[in-house]
C-alpha cells in the first residue's frame, strides 16, 4: 500500500493535504458547497478545480496539476488515518479513473489505500474487473439474502423459545435426551438474539447517523461506532457459536452412545457435558480475543473472518462437523443391519434410513458445512446459490432443528394433545357449572318475583270483596291462605271465574285445591 502511494506521488507535481473538513450531515453537493464556503471558490486569480462531492467526502478546490487527499471516511473496512486521493489536472478539471480522462466533471476519488487488507481482499475478488450491472447485481443479491437471513432468524428464535417452554415445562418430557436438547436451544437462542441486535444496530447506523456509501457514517453513536462494547459484542457472538456446535457434538456423541456402542449404560455424565459445551469454548474465544486485540486494529474487528487466526475457533467446529458425520455414518450402518434383521423389503430399508440421516443432519450441524465453502467469486449466479442457500441454512437452522425433534416428534404431540384435552373439559365443567349456577339463580329471581306478588295480592284481598251466588263475600282471610300455597291459589280460581249459582261446583273446584266445602262455608260472613 505504501509503494502504491510512493508511486503516485512521484508522479505528481506536489502532493497537498487537504484539511480534515467536518463531513457529517452533508449529503449533497449543495451542502457540500455551503459547509466549505470560500474554501469551495478561491479569488486569488489562479487555476483550481472546483469543489465538490462525490457521495462521500466533501472536496475542497484544488490548484492545477496538483494531487490533494483526505482522510479516509470512519467506514466499515476502512481506516480513517490513511487517506483518500484525487488529482486536479493541468488543465482546471479533475482527472477521472484513467490518467487523462477529464470526461467526468466531478472526477474520480482513489480510496483503494483506504481499505485495510481484508476489506481490500474482498474488493478484489468480488467488485474488481466487473461492470457497474454486475456490481448492481451483487449487491442485490446480498441485500436479498440478508433480507431472508433476517426472516429466518426471527422464526427460529420465535420457535426455538417455544420448543425450549415445551421441553421445560412438561414433566414427562425431562429426560436425558430434551436436558441435552434444552442446553442447545439456550445456545441457539442467544446466538440469534446478538445476530439480530447487530443487524438491528447496524440499521440505527445508517439512518440515525446517516447512511454514506450504504454504510454507517460513523457518527450514530449506535453499537457499530462505540468502541470495545462492539468488539465485546462479536466475541460473545463467536462464543455462543461455538458453544453451539460443541452441544452439538454432544447430541452426537450421545445418540452414538445409545444406538450404536452403548458405551454410557447408566447417567450420562452431565459434569463432563457442561465442561465440553459450556467451559471448553471459553478457553477457545479467550486465546482468539487476546489474538485479535494484538493483531487486528479495524473498527469493530470489520471482516475479521478473512483473518488466518480465526481458525482458532473455526477449527474445532470443522472438527465438530466432521466427527459428527461420522457420528452420523455409523448410526446409519447399524439402522440399516437391524433394518436387514427385520423382514421388511429393501426399499422400505433404504427409505428408513436416509429419512433417518436427513432427519439428524440439522440438530448434528453437517449443514454448517455449505457456510465454510468458498463463494464463486468469477459466477454472479454460483454466488448467488451459495449465498441464498448458505444463509437459508443457517438462519432457519434453530426452526428446522425445533420443528424436527419438538413439534414433530411423537411423545411431544401426544402429551400436547393430553394436556389440551384436559384444558378442554376443565373448560367444559367450568362452563357447565357457570350454567347451572345462572339456572340456579334464574330460579331463584322468579320464586322472588312470585313470592313478591302473592305477598302484594293478599294485602288486596283484606279490603276488597265480591259477590258470589247473590252474597257478598270477603276474599280469603290470612289463616286460610297459610295452610297451603297451592290450595289458596286454587280456591281464588274457582271464586273468579265461577258466577254461576251452582254451590256444587264450587265445592268440586275447591276440592282439587285440598279442601272441602265445610271449610268454605266456616269462612263465609
Amino acid at each position: 500500500m505504501d509503494d502504491m502511494l510512493a508511486a503516485w506521488e512521484s508522479t505528481n507535481s506536489s502532493l497537498e493535504d487537504s484539511l480534515m473538513w467536518p463531513q457529517r450531515g452533508i449529503k449533497t453537493r449543495e451542502e457540500c458547497l455551503a459547509k466549505l464556503g470560500d474554501a469551495a471558490f478561491p479569488k486569488d486569480g489562479g487555476l483550481y478545480c472546483n469543489a465538490t462531492w462525490d457521495n462521500v467526502l466533501c472536496w475542497k478546490a484544488a490548484k492545477a496539476g496538483t494531487a490533494v487527499r483526505m482522510n479516509c471516511p470512519p467506514l466499515p473496512g476502512l481506516v480513517p488515518t490513511n487517506f483518500a486521493t484525487r488529482k486536479c489536472g493541468p488543465n482546471g478539471r479533475w482527472e477521472g479513473k484513467n490518467p487523462g480522462d477529464y470526461s467526468v466533471p466531478q472526477g474520480y476519488t482513489n480510496y483503494i489505500g483506504c481499505y485495510t487488507q481484508q476489506a481490500l481482499e474482498i474488493y478484489k475478488r468480488f467488485y474488481m474487473n466487473k461492470t457497474p450491472q454486475q456490481k448492481q447485481v451483487l449487491r442485490d443479491i446480498v441485500s436479498s439474502a440478508r433480507t431472508m437471513e433476517i426472516i429466518g432468524l426471527c422464526l427460529s428464535l420465535i420457535v426455538t423459545i417455544v420448543s425450549l417452554i415445551i421441553f421445560s415445562y412438561f414433566r414427562n418430557l425431562k429426560c436425558h435426551r430434551t436436558r441435552i436438547h434444552k442446553n442447545l436451544f439456550v445456545a441457539i437462542i442467544v446466538q440469534i438474539s446478538i445476530m439480530l441486535i447487530l443487524y438491528i444496530d447496524q440499521y440505527i447506523a445508517r439512518t440515525a447517523g446517516g447512511e454514506v456509501a450504504g454504510a454507517s457514517s460513523g457518527s450514530s453513536g449506535a453499537i457499530y461506532d462505540t468502541p470495545v462494547f462492539c468488539e465485546i459484542l462479536y466475541a460473545i457472538l463467536e462464543y455462543t457459536k461455538t458453544v453451539k456446535f460443541m452441544w452439538m457434538f454432544v447430541e452426537g456423541l450421545y445418540l452414538h452412545n445409545m444406538i450404536a456402542v452403548s458405551v454410557f449404560s447408566g447417567k450420562p455424565n452431565y459434569a463432563v457435558f457442561y465442561a465440553i459445551g459450556w467451559g471448553f469454548p471459553v478457553l477457545l474465544i479467550v486465546a482468539w480475543v487476546v489474538a485479535m486485540t494484538q493483531m487486528y486494529v479495524a473498527k469493530c474487528w470489520y471482516a475479521y473472518y478473512y483473518l488466518k487466526i480465526i481458525w482458532i475457533i473455526e477449527a474445532p467446529r470443522v472438527a465438530v462437523i466432521a466427527v459428527n458425520l461420522l457420528f452420523l455414518l455409523n448410526i446409519i450402518r447399524v439402522l440399516v443391519m437391524k433394518l436387514r434383521q427385520s423382514h421388511t423389503n429393501e426399499a422400505n430399508k433404504v427409505r428408513k434410513a436416509v429419512k433417518a440421516a436427513i432427519v439428524l443432519l440439522p440438530l448434528l450441524g453437517i449443514t454448517n458445512f455449505v457456510v465454510m465453502i468458498e463463494p464463486s467469486h468469477d459466477n454472479i449466479i454460483k454466488f448467488g446459490v451459495w449465498a441464498f442457500s448458505a444463509h437459508f441454512l443457517i438462519s432457519f437452522e434453530g426452526f428446522f432443528i425445533s420443528l424436527l425433534y419438538c413439534f414433530l416428534n411423537g411423545e411431544v404431540r401426544v402429551t400436547i394433545r393430553r394436556h389440551w384435552e384436559r384444558y378442554r373439559q376443565r373448560r367444559l365443567i367450568h362452563t357447565s357449572s357457570l350454567r347451572r349456577m345462572s339456572r340456579s339463580l334464574s330460579i331463584f329471581t322468579s320464586f322472588s318475583e312470585v313470592s313478591h306478588t302473592s305477598a302484594s295480592q293478599k294485602q288486596n284481598q283484606t279490603a276488597a270483596s265480591m259477590t258470589v251466588n247473590g252474597h257478598v263475600q270477603p276474599l280469603l282471610r290470612e289463616p286460610f291462605t297459610k295452610r297451603v300455597g297451592a290450595g289458596a291459589l286454587g280456591v281464588r280460581r274457582a271464586i273468579f271465574k265461577d258466577n254461576t249459582d251452582s254451590k256444587q261446583s264450587v265445592r268440586k273446584i275447591t276440592n282439587l285445591g285440598g279442601f272441602n266445602g265445610a271449610e268454605i262455608n266456616e269462612q263465609r260472613i
